[in-house]
């Protein structure tokens, strides 16, 4: 199974591309987690790529199509993987189309409102563990690894409209893209929890 997780920010696609390997048996390929990875790094590629994050910006599609290229060339994808975070253009979608055959692009639809709530109350660990203020109950350590809490500098009211206009501009024409192909399906998320909404993805999954 060769999948993409589409998805406005804060639709809850890294929760479930977790759990989506983890039953399935497929890599979860994050390329916000490869970027990130390069800023705590402090590598020059990390450096440019926060200065467009940091703005509600994207990276550059030349980037960011060669690190995808790269990491779908590794053996541990042959028996497949769900791209997260990847395409989100049509200039990506086509250059991906170049040297990957997707089976599938599961799109999670979530309001725009219950969005900006969602990331600016997100807090996340090193260790890749993500929560909500609301569910910690005044806690800032995480329960996987005990490491302390800490926001996204992107994680802000500003950043996430710049984010969400950019969604919609750039990435959001990729619903018809793959819909065009017969590889779109689509759950609506709404107010469910992560784990309804695992379950409706399942249900598409399965079938």
């Amino acid at each position: 199974m060769k999948m993409i997780l589409l998805g406005a920010p804060g639709a809850g696609k890294g929760t479930q591309a977790t759990r989506i390997a983890e039953k399935y048996g497929i890599v979860h390929i994050s390329t916000g987690d490869i970027f990130r990875a390069n800023i705590k790094g402090g590598t020059e590629i990390g450096k440019l790529a926060k200065s467009y994050i940091d703005a509600g910006k994207l990276v550059p599609d030349s980037v960011t199509c060669e690190i995808v290229k790269d990491r779908l060339s590794k053996d541990d994808v042959r028996n497949g993987y769900l791209l997260d975070g990847f395409p989100r253009s049509l200039y990506q979608a086509e250059e991906l189309n170049k040297f990957a055959d997707i089976d599938l692009c599961l799109n999670l639809e979530v309001d725009s409102s219950l969005i900006m709530d969602r990331i600016c109350g997100r807090r996340v660990c090193s260790c890749g563990e993500s929560y909500h203020v609301s569910t910690l109950n005044g806690s800032n350590i995480c329960a996987k690894c005990g490491n302390e809490l800490y926001r996204r500098d992107d994680d802000n009211p500003e950043t996430v409209k710049a984010r969400l206009s950019t969604y919609n501009v750039m990435t959001a024409p990729l619903i018809a893209y793959y819909a065009a192909q017969n590889k779109l399906a689509s759950v609506v998320c709404g107010t469910k929890t992560p784990d309804e909404v695992f379950e409706a993805v399942c249900e598409v999954l399965d079938k």
